[in-house]
């Protein structure tokens, strides 16, 4: 029997059970997609809450779900510039995702927004930018107790690869998230 290999993604799709009910790769259009299952909770926007670590998928004031976050490298305050290790604070949207990125699934957030380019230019900073949330490096640099228990990003949003697939697939583009202290 071939084996045929498989990314990362798919592998993990499959491996969820049913928690995913359609995954598909087109390799000639170099295109992986995943059809989340039709049961899973209506999410209306997200909350990240910086000092709790943590990130919640909202419909109205309902939590539907609550993952543990890893942020930047310097998690205190808003980020204010490129290379500052901040995780952003503020209203953003998310803005298009990448299954193929150099961690488990990334999603884009708008950073920076009109107000960070504009507190950025009054500086005389480049703002920063590719703020993301996103799961585990594809290579981990160091022991994976790292990644588990350490805030280690560049200013992202990092949670498990589990929890990376259960936002994927219970967000979309254009979706808000608000990113509090």
């Amino acid at each position: 029997m071939h084996r045929m290999h498989l990314p990362k993604f798919i592998l993990a799709v499959l491996a969820l059970g049913s928690m995913a009910t359609v995954a598909w790769a087109a390799p000639r259009a170099g295109r992986i997609a995943l059809l989340g299952d039709p049961h899973l909770p209506q999410v209306q926007y997200i909350l990240v809450k910086k000092a709790a670590r943590r990130l919640y998928l909202m419909n109205g004031d309902t939590v539907v779900r609550s993952f543990r976050v890893h942020l930047g490298l310097m998690p205190e305050g808003p980020k204010e510039r490129s290379g500052d290790y901040r995780t952003p604070v503020g209203w953003y949207h998310l803005e298009r995702r990448d299954p193929r990125s150099d961690y488990f699934l990334s999603i884009q957030i708008s950073y920076p927004n009109r107000a960070d380019r504009a507190r950025a230019r009054a500086h005389h900073w480049q703002p920063g930018g590719e703020i993301m949330i996103h799961g585990l490096p594809n290579r981990l640099h160091g022991p994976l107790s790292y990644y588990q228990h350490s805030d280690w990003t560049d200013g992202c949003i990092a949670v498990s690869d589990a929890d990376m697939m259960q936002i994927w697939m219970m967000t979309r583009d254009g979706m808000r998230i608000d990113i509090q202290p």
